[in-house]
Parts: C-alpha cells; sequence; structure tokens
C-alpha cells in the first residue's frame, strides 16, 4: 500500500474516486450526445466552448483573485493579532468569515441576472413583477449569512472559555 501510495500520490481510493468521475462523465457524454455538445452552425453556443470558456475563467481569473482576498483575509488576521500566531486554547475566527463569504459569492453569482436586472422586461412579462427586490434580498440573505456566522462563532468562543480553553480542531 505505501508503494502504491509512494508511486501514486495518493491512495487507492482516491484513484478509485478518479476513474468513477471520469466514467460518470463519458455516461454523461454517452447520454446527451457529442452532437448536442457542439454546435457546427454557431460555434460559440456549443456546449464544449462555454465549458472551456469557464474552466479558463475559473482558473486563470477567478481563483487567483480569491485566492488573494483569502491570503489578504489571513494577513489581516495576522495583523489584527499583531503578526503572532494563535495560541491553541483560541478558536480561530477564519472559516467563520470564509463559509459567508462564500455562501454570498455564490448566491451573488447565482442571481446576478436578476440583480442587474437583465432581462427585467421578459421578466416582467413572463410574471407581471420587476427584478427591483433581487439586490435588497441578496444584501440580507448576505447580511443573514454573516450574522449566523457570527452567532456560531460566539458560541463557539464561550463554549471554549467554559471548558477552559480546550479546542478541537477537526
Amino acid at each position: 500500500m505505501r508503494r502504491f501510495a509512494r508511486v501514486y500520490g495518493a491512495d487507492p481510493l482516491h484513484l478509485l474516486a478518479v476513474l468513477f468521475t471520469f466514467a460518470l462523465a463519458g455516461y454523461a457524454v454517452s447520454v446527451v450526445g457529442v452532437q448536442n455538445l457542439w454546435n457546427p452552425d454557431v460555434w460559440w453556443k456549443s456546449i464544449a466552448v462555454w465549458f472551456l470558456g469557464a474552466v479558463i475563467a475559473h482558473d486563470l481569473v477567478l481563483f487567483p483573485l480569491y485566492a488573494l482576498a483569502d491570503r489578504s483575509l489571513t494577513s489581516g488576521l495576522d495583523a489584527m493579532r499583531g503578526r503572532r500566531r494563535p495560541r491553541s486554547r483560541t478558536v480561530p475566527a477564519l472559516n467563520y468569515i470564509r463559509i459567508p463569504a462564500l455562501a454570498s459569492g455564490l448566491t451573488l453569482l447565482l442571481f446576478l441576472p436578476g440583480i442587474i436586472e437583465q432581462g427585467a422586461d421578459a421578466y416582467l412579462a413572463a410574471t407581471g413583477l420587476t427584478e427591483e427586490p433581487y439586490l435588497d434580498r441578496w444584501l440580507l440573505l448576505s447580511a443573514a449569512f454573516f450574522a449566523v456566522s457570527a452567532l456560531a462563532y460566539a458560541t463557539r468562543l464561550a463554549l471554549s472559555r467554559k471548558d477552559g480553553g480546550a479546542v478541537s480542531r477537526p
């Protein structure tokens, strides 16, 4: 097992998961059909082109941006602590900021067309409503994400102080 892990770089379960993922992707392509993934008449409407564009946009644009944001958050928290690492007794706040920020960003991505009122005429014609409340609702939802996270952090901090400062790290 150790030899396999040294040669492959991970345990056999990882290899099994990767093979399963490739098999699932192959099955999805076979069900959808290659002809439906590529539109030779209007190439930019092809699913394959949009998927490739999404991969490039994520890996070359978005990933560096949110990696920079995460590094800035970590550096900012270190600066607030006086450039020292937290004692093992303290509850780290980093994930209590990361999780609601991720949730807020994903909901922004999901509801961005409504927030920027893209297709407002079609939405109005279909529903009789405007897209005006989307921004307010997204802001309220984001505030709720951060409020719940702050409450969870405060609870965990209070429990760690009650237990004498012992914090279990996953």
